[in-house]
């Protein structure tokens, strides 16, 4: 099924668009440069100005993405580990994939390629260090999971909730709402920075 762009307006973007849309829906190795180009309704040439083969636009695609990821890793890495950080990189991290629904369709239905690309390492290094931000070290490993799903529930939603009804970004909302629930039930009172003695006695008051 087609879509239209209307955010994304420079040349470098709209080939990267039309890429994933074609990439998808007819798979990365049926896909050639020569369908790309005439899709846009420009040159070969005018394509090749900005990418000279597919891998050049799937590279770029995540190079696009690991920079607001980096940013995100960076920030995580200097607060302390409350929960209330522990919601906001979560936070974050939705807000930072706001417009990576196309990327993550063709991650799902062209997993060779990503493999053979090497791109996917890259991708899976940087679910492994947020994922370290989200757990406490000697978590149970039931909670372990919960912090691994709920990294995941944002990836998962974006593609699967694509056919549910509703507002996007009603539906990105929820998803945060699950993925947040997680990272707090990953996180008892048990796990968090201990009460002050005066407030302890307070709350048994």
């Amino acid at each position: 099924m087609s879509t239209s762009h209307p955010r994304r307006g420079n040349t470098r973007q709209r080939i990267q668009d039309v890429a994933l849309e074609l990439f998808s829906e007819q798979g990365y190795e049926k896909t050639s440069l020569r369908e790309i180009a005439e899709k846009l309704e420009v040159t070969k040439a005018a394509l090749y100005y900005h990418f000279k083969t597919k891998e050049d636009i799937v590279i770029s695609l995540f190079e696009d993405l690991r920079g607001p990821i980096d940013t995100l890793i960076a920030w995580g890495e200097l607060q302390p580990r409350t929960l209330g950080t522990k919601q906001e990189l979560i936070r974050r991290y939705s807000d930072s994939l706001r417009d990576a629904a196309p990327l993550f369709r063709f991650m799902q239905e062209n997993q060779a390629t990503v493999r053979d690309l090497a791109i996917g390492d890259t991708f899976k290094e940087r679910m492994h260090t947020l994922f370290d931000l989200l757990r406490e070290p000697e978590a149970e490993l039931t909670d372990q999971v919960r912090c691994i799903t709920a990294l995941f529930s944002i990836h998962a939603g974006m593609f699967a909730m694509q056919n549910v009804a509703g507002d996007p970004e009603e539906k990105r909302r929820a998803i945060l709402e699950v993925a947040t629930e997680l990272v707090t039930a990953a996180n008892p009172p048990s796990h968090r920075r201990p009460a002050r003695p005066d407030s302890a006695q307070t709350a048994s008051s």
